[in-house]
């Protein structure tokens, strides 16, 4: 009823106005009366619908926290693993993993090997940044629990236009050793690296520096002579490593690098050893060198590394020489050396990853590559007689999609110190994200 009541007040009032035989100035008077009354209506109706609608725009109070305005809520993505990231940017984190399942079995010749199935890698990696510094967190529970299975820890910042890091990672030497296991050519990694030349000293714990432009790298690091299950030691050890690439094109890359390494045994320092499985992971061993650590003395390696990749051809090869150090008698000299390759069949071509000086795998759209792979590997100790191991590769790798690959490898040793051939047929299903 309150709503024709103003509806029926102003059709009275234009009746009244339009009735001629009022006199003019009872007729203004009145119409003025009537304005004011259609005015104050027109306040009351628009009081009780603000009583029972929604408040005008103008009323409406800005949130006092702006963390609960949408630009302000974290980013979520899960291209490539699950990342998050606050809107400022300020801190990012990623969750990533891999899993890598091998099965491998014997052609004995002497000595014993037992063929069997193991998790090679079960990985998860946290890895972001928070307040300008980055940090990669990673464990590998097929290696250990807790400290056994700790792989990079470490917070890293740029600066002098390179960049920082500081914790456990590895020293900056061995082209195969840096480049990353998702990306190896083989199932393991040749004789120089801490498959052979520096064998359980992967990672360490210490400092280091990176610089990388778009066709060199320059990198030092220093370390304790720990890893991170190790006892306790004051060792010190020392490594560097330069890359330059002359030819670096989306489709071809050829790759020079060199780099030198000095650890030095002290107090409580384990034994510095090289030692070579010959016939592939779990094959029969062959120690080639080592220095005890309780003698105090050290070991000093260089090495010389040249690869390219040129549309579906790849090659790389490294020649590494180390003097090992002897309490009684001179130092014994170890030189090692491979030349590895492969042939993607339907046109995959391995990337270069400017910012480390490796290479990485071919990248999968839409269909699966196929790549045939070989590799020579050969270690030496010069000063013992007939302390000589090699091996001989032969394999076939099948990316699926970007994540998962299949990996067969054959692999036949020979250790000239015992005479021994043994042989190893091995298959990998790879999963990473």
């Amino acid at each position: 009823m309150r709503s024709l009541l103003p509806v029926a007040t102003l059709a009275s009032a234009l009746a009244i106005a339009s009735t001629p035989a009022l006199a003019q100035s009872t007729q203004a008077q009145e119409i003025a009366e009537l304005k004011a009354q259609i005015a104050a209506l027109a306040a009351r109706v628009q009081e009780l619908e603000g009583r029972t609608g929604p408040p005008p725009a103008a009323a409406v109070a800005p949130s006092a926290d702006p963390d609960r305005s949408p630009s302000a809520q974290p980013v979520v993505t899960t291209k490539g693993g699950i990342k998050v990231a606050s809107a400022d940017k300020a801190f990012e984190a990623s969750l990533g993993g891999r899993i890598h399942f091998d099965a491998y079995a014997f052609d004995r010749d002497q000595a014993g090997s037992t063929g069997t199935t193991e998790f090679r890698r079960a990985r998860l990696t946290l890895q972001g940044k928070a307040h300008g510094w980055d940090y990669k967190l990673e464990q590998d529970f097929a290696a250990g629990s807790n400290l056994d299975g700790l792989r990079d820890a470490y917070i890293a910042r740029s600066a002098l236009g390179g960049k920082f890091t500081i914790g456990h990672f590895k020293p900056y030497r061995s082209m195969e050793e840096l480049t990353s296991s998702n990306d190896l050519l083989m199932m393991e990694r040749p004789f120089a690296s801490a498959t052979g030349l520096f064998g359980g000293r992967q990672f360490q714990q210490g400092v280091g520096y990176l610089r990388a432009g778009g066709n060199y790298t320059a990198g030092f690091s220093a370390f304790n002579l720990r890893g991170a299950s190790g006892p306790r030691n004051e060792g010190m050890g020392y490594a560097g490593r330069v890359t330059f690439a002359p030819v670096n094109r989306d489709d071809s890359t050829l790759h020079f690098g060199g780099w030198a390494s000095q650890e030095n045994a002290n107090q409580g320092s384990a034994d510095l050893v090289a030692s070579v499985n010959y016939a592939g992971r779990r094959g029969p061993p062959q120690a080639i060198a080592a220095v005890s650590g309780a003698s105090g003395d050290e070991v000093t390696a260089y090495g010389l590394e040249a690869a390219g990749s040129f549309g579906p051809v790849f090659f790389q090869g490294e020649y590494a020489n180390a003097s090992f150090g002897q309490p009684i008698g001179p130092d014994q000299d170890v030189a090692t050396w491979y030349l590895q390759g492969s042939w993607h069949l339907n046109g995959g071509h391995k990337p270069y990853k400017a910012a480390t000086g490796v290479f990485g795998s071919a990248p999968v759209a839409g269909r699966g590559l196929w790549e045939l792979t070989a590799r020579y590997d050969a270690i030496e100790n010069k000063d013992v007689a007939g302390l000589d191991v090699t091996s001989w590769l032969l394999g076939v790798n099948y990316y699926a999609n970007p994540a998962l690959r299949f990996m067969f490898n054959y692999t036949r040793g020979d250790n000239g110190f015992t005479g021994d051939e043994t042989g190893q047929y091995a298959l990998r299903t790879q999963f990473a994200f």
